[in-house]
């Protein structure tokens, strides 16, 4: 008698609680950046830019060339990482959790 008291009150309680509906919060759709002729022109002096800074022999430059080769290039990274946009971040917690569900699953 205990038991199955015990069981229908276990089954009620998980519908009870599983019964709730997730709704997503609606979000317009991500509308695609649309760049101007300048800012493509600028674009294209950034890649020319640092294909030069590829191309170059850092073995003949003083220590204050190759410092001041670093500081452009990391300004060309940053003004590139801004028209970028965001991207998609996996932590290793959760990519571990998802292959381990898989694993189960499959």
């Amino acid at each position: 008698m205990k038991k199955t008291f015990l069981n229908l009150a276990l089954v009620s309680a998980m519908f009870l609680a599983g019964s709730h509906q997730a709704m997503a919060n609606e979000r317009p759709a991500k509308e695609e950046k649309v760049f101007t002729e300048s800012e493509l022109e600028r674009f294209k002096e950034v890649e020319s830019r640092i294909m030069e800074i590829k191309e170059m022999n850092f073995s003949e430059m003083s220590r204050e060339e190759k410092k001041d080769i670093r500081t452009e290039l990391k300004a060309l990274q940053k003004e590139a990482k801004q028209n970028r946009g965001s991207g998609l971040y996996i932590s290793t917690g959760a990519l571990i959790i998802i292959v381990i569900l898989l694993i189960i699953l499959l």
